[in-house]
C-alpha cells in the first residue's frame, strides 16, 4: 500500500467512524455551535482583510505582514481550546503492519489542512482581491498569500509540537509564553515603529521565504519524532512507574463521608491527566488575565474590565463542572451500591469547587492592589460564582451521560461536548455578566456589588435544596445515565 492510498484509506476510515460514532448526535449538535462560532469569526476576519486590503494600495502590498504576529498568536491559541487530536489517525493502526512513520505523516498532513488552518483564508483571500483590484502584480499577490497560509502551517505544526510536549509535562506550555513573549518583548525595545519597518522590509523575500520553508520541514520531522515517540509510549504502556508518596488528606477525615468523597475530587484532579489538564489550563488563564488586568490599560473600561473578572471565577466551573459526573461516569455502578451516595458526592463536589475559587480570588489581588478592582466587587463575583453560575452547572449532573476518558491524550478520543453542555456554558458565561452590568448600571457600582453578592451568597446558602432536588431527578433517570456511561467508556 502507497502513501496515498493509505491516507486516502485514512481519510475514508475518519468519516465512517464519526457516522458509527456512538456520540454522533452529541458530536453533531457540538458541531452546530463551532460552526456558528467559525461563521461569526470569518465575517469579522473578511472586513479585517478588506480594510487592510485598502490601506494596502497606499503602503504597498506587503501590509498584511504587519498583522501577522497577532494571527499566528490568536491562531496557537484557538488551536489551544479547540483543535482535537483524533485517536482513530494513530491508536488503530500502531498494531498493524502498516508504518507507523506514514500514519503520522498523514496525521499531520490533515492537521495542516484542518478548518483551524483554512479559516484564515477568510482575512487573507479578501486582502489579496481588494489588493489586486488596487493594482497589485497577481503573481506578487499570490505569492504574498502564499507565504501568509505557510506562516499558518507553520504555526499549527508548532502547537502540536508543544502540546505532544505537554503531554508529558505540563510545564513545556511555558515554552509557546517564552516564544510569544519573547518577540513583544524585542518588538519593545527596538520599539514599534522601527519594528514595523522592519517587517514590512524583510518579512517577504527571497531569503525570508527560504526561512520559512526550512522552518516547516524542520517542525515537521521534530512533529514526525516526538509524536510516534508519545503515541508509542502510551500504547504500549512504557510509561516509567516511579513510587510516590501517596497524600493521604487525614484532616478531612473529621468530615465523614464527604471528606471521602473530598478526597476523591482531590486526588482525581491531582492524577487524571484529562481533568488535571482542565484544571491547570483554567488556571493559567486566569493568571494571564489578571497580569492584563492590572499591569495594562487594554481592559480599563467599565464593562470590559467587569466581565474579564467574572470570567476569571467562571472558568474554572465551565471548564470543569460542565463535564459533571463525567470523570465518576468510569465508576458510576460503585456509587450507586448505597443509598444517597451520589447526594453525598454532589455535596462533596461543591464544596470543593467552591474552595477552589479562593484561588482565583488569591491570583486577583494583584488588581485590587493596583486599584484596578475593588474588594466588594471581588467577593460579589466570588458568590454569584458559587451561588447562580454553580446552580446552572449543577443541573447537568441530571443528563451527563458520557464518560470522561481520564487518561487519554495522544491516542485518546476528544472530549466533544453535547447541545445541552455547550448552551448551559455560554449561558453561565454570558448571564451572570449582563445581570451584573444592569444592577451595577442602575444601582451603582458599590450598591450593585452588594445586590450581586447577596443574589449569590442566597443560592450558595440553600445549596443543600438545590442539591438534593438534583440528586433526586438524577435518581429517576439513573438507568438510563447508567447505559449512556457504559456505552461511553
Amino acid at each position: 500500500m502507497t502513501k496515498l492510498q493509505l491516507f486516502r484509506l485514512l481519510l475514508r476510515n475518519i468519516r465512517i467512524s464519526n457516522r458509527r460514532s456512538l456520540l454522533r448526535d452529541a458530536n453533531r449538535a457540538a458541531m452546530v455551535f463551532a460552526f456558528v462560532g467559525v461563521g461569526f469569526v470569518c465575517i469579522y476576519l473578511i472586513v479585517l482583510g478588506a480594510v487592510l486590503g485598502l490601506a494596502a494600495a497606499e503602503d504597498g502590498e506587503n501590509v498584511i505582514f504587519l498583522v501577522m504576529f497577532p494571527v499566528l498568536l490568536m491562531d496557537f491559541f484557538m488551536r489551544a481550546s479547540m483543535q482535537q487530536t483524533p485517536s482513530v489517525l494513530l491508536k488503530p493502526y500502531l498494531l498493524m503492519q502498516v508504518r507507523r512513520s506514514h500514519v503520522i505523516d498523514c496525521f499531520l498532513l490533515t492537521m495542516s489542512a484542518n478548518a483551524n488552518s483554512l479559516v484564515w483564508l477568510a482575512l487573507f483571500l479578501p486582502y489579496s482581491f481588494i489588493t489586486i483590484c488596487g493594482g497589485a502584480g497577481v503573481l506578487t499577490v499570490l505569492a504574498i498569500l502564499i507565504t501568509c497560509q505557510l506562516l499558518v502551517s507553520i504555526n499549527g505544526l508548532w502547537y502540536l509540537v508543544v502540546r505532544t510536549l505537554a503531554t508529558g509535562n505540563v510545564l513545556w506550555w511555558a515554552l509557546p509564553v517564552v516564544v510569544y513573549g519573547g518577540i513583544g518583548g524585542l518588538t519593545l525595545l527596538i520599539g514599534l515603529s522601527d519594528a514595523l519597518d522592519m517587517c514590512l522590509r524583510y518579512s517577504f523575500t527571497p531569503v525570508s521565504i527560504a526561512v520559512y520553508v526550512l522552518l516547516l520541514v524542520g517542525l515537521f520531522a521534530i512533529a514526525r519524532w516526538i509524536i510516534g515517540r508519545f503515541s508509542y509510549e502510551e500504547t504500549a504502556k512504557t510509561d516509567n512507574v516511579r513510587m510516590k508518596t501517596v497524600s493521604q488528606f487525614v484532616f478531612l477525615n473529621r468530615y465523614g463521608l464527604i471528606g471521602e468523597y473530598l478526597k476523591l475530587e482531590i486526588k482525581s484532579t491531582m492524577r487524571n491527566k484529562a481533568v488535571r489538564s482542565r484544571f491547570l489550563q483554567s488556571i493559567s488563564v486566569i493568571t494571564l488575565l489578571s497580569l492584563i488586568l492590572a499591569y495594562t490599560d487594554v481592559y480599563d473600561a467599565r464593562y470590559s474590565g467587569s466581565a474579564w473578572c467574572l470570567y476569571c471565577f467562571a472558568i474554572i466551573g465551565v471548564t470543569n463542572l460542565s463535564w459533571v459526573m463525567g470523570p465518576e461516569g468510569n465508576y458510576i455502578d460503585l456509587l450507586m451500591v448505597h443509598d444517597e451516595n451520589i447526594y453525598t458526592l454532589l455535596k462533596a463536589k461543591y464544596y470543593f469547587y467552591c474552595a477552589v475559587l479562593l484561588l482565583p480570588a488569591s491570583i486577583l489581588l494583584p488588581t485590587v492592589i493596583s486599584g484596578k478592582y475593588s474588594m466588594m466587587m471581588i467577593l460579589a463575583y466570588v458568590f454569584m460564582t458559587s451561588g447562580v453560575e454553580y446552580f446552572l452547572l449543577f443541573q447537568l449532573s441530571v443528563y451527563n451521560r458520557q464518560a470522561m476518558p481520564l487518561n487519554a491524550r495522544i491516542t485518546g478520543s476528544g472530549n466533544t461536548g453535547n447541545a445541552l453542555q455547550i448552551t448551559t456554558s455560554i449561558v453561565v458565561l454570558v448571564m451572570p455578566m449582563i445581570l451584573a452590568i444592569t444592577v451595577t448600571t442602575v444601582f451603582g457600582e458599590t450598591t450593585g456589588y452588594a445586590i450581586l453578592a447577596v443574589i449569590g451568597l442566597a443560592f450558595t446558602l440553600t445549596n443543600s435544596l438545590w442539591l438534593r432536588n438534583i440528586y433526586r431527578r438524577m435518581m429517576n433517570r439513573r438507568y438510563a445515565n447508567i447505559e449512556g456511561f457504559h456505552e461511553t467508556r
